[in-house]
């Protein structure tokens, strides 16, 4: 399988190890068992002749045109990590470059990934498109600003959609490189998987952070100040709308404009972390933690864990103890 690798300055070296990592131990170890599959080819690609990564490392790159026409492109994640500098990177003569080469790679036939950052690349080429998406979670309002036309989800961790496919944030591109690994055996990628310490992360959810989401918009913060000190309460709309002094449609469509949520969800979004967060720094019991973020009794809590965590009680609790 040819894979192309495409960096630009300022590539996150994390994530552009990890990819190139989890291949060439898929590599070694195919050899070694003897896996009927067929190599990575890997090949790193820029469209300028130097590239350095975000720490200063010089990334030693081939021009597009060297490379036969790849099966896949990988454009792993830039180092900027804020929205206004990330803002100036896109703007910049060679991101406008490195979308207009995905498109040509594309329309010859190639599949394309990115993970966490790269994913808004990916976005620039227009390429998404119409498609579902993820990225890093904490720029999910940036990018659904920026994008609206993707159908954003940065809950999930990976999302394949079509001929391209997208993953969360950091320590996404090996859940993509271990991905491409399973597409060509499924016993190859659990085997580089152990090999390597991987646990599969199938969400972002337990990672995100609703403060930092609530930032990206004023009246999303004012939501989440307000809806902090009630989390004891039941929530109603239209108290929530008369104390910020908006309307309900106002409120209703600003959270789904940033955060793609509806109010509802972003208040039980703030009770699972305040659970979560009793969970791991105290012994009260689940059905005192249930009391103190709104909930009738313990099940009912725990159920809305596991559905929004994917986690139990036991999980989080042993996270504290470990």
């Amino acid at each position: 399988m040819k894979i192309a690798m495409l960096a630009i300055n300022n590539v996150f070296d994390t994530g552009l190890a990890a990819v190139l990592d989890t291949l060439a131990t898929a590599n070694e170890l195919s050899a070694l068992e003897s896996f009927p599959v067929p190599r990575f080819e890997c090949v790193m690609v820029g469209v300028r002749e130097t590239v350095h990564t975000s720490l200063g490392l010089s990334v030693p790159v081939q021009p597009p045109g060297a490379m036969r026409q790849p099966d896949w492109v990988i454009v792993p994640a830039l180092g900027t990590k804020m929205p206004e500098p990330l803002l100036q990177v896109l703007d910049e003569r060679e991101s406008i470059d490195a979308a207009e080469q995905l498109r040509t790679w594309h329309a010859d036939g190639a599949r394309i990934g990115a993970a966490c950052i790269g994913t808004f690349l990916l976005a620039e080429s227009g390429l998404l498109h119409g498609h579902e998406a993820t990225t890093a979670w904490w720029l999910g309002p940036l990018f659904r600003q920026r994008y609206p036309e993707v159908r954003l989800d940065e809950r999930r961790m990976l999302v394949p959609s079509g001929d391209v496919i997208t993953a969360g944030a950091a320590m996404g591109h090996l859940e993509l490189a271990l991905w491409l690994v399973r597409q060509t055996s499924p016993a190859l990628a659990d085997m580089v998987a152990r090999y390597l310490l991987v646990d599969t992360r199938p969400s972002q959810a337990p990672y995100m952070i609703p403060m930092h989401l609530a930032n990206a918009d004023p009246l999303v913060q004012h939501f989440e100040r307000w809806a902090r000190n009630r989390l004891h309460q039941g929530f109603s709309l239209e108290v929530a709308a008369d104390a910020l002094h908006v309307s309900k449609r106002t409120l209703q469509r600003r959270m789904e404009a940033v955060l793609g949520k509806s109010p509802l969800s972003y208040f039980q979004d703030l009770r699972v972390e305040r659970a979560v967060h009793l969970l791991r720094t105290s012994r009260k019991d689940m059905e005192a933690i249930a009391t103190e973020v709104g909930y009738a009794d313990g099940v009912t809590l725990r159920t809305l864990l596991r559905r929004r965590l994917g986690r139990g009680v036991r999980e989080l609790r042993s996270f504290a103890d470990s």
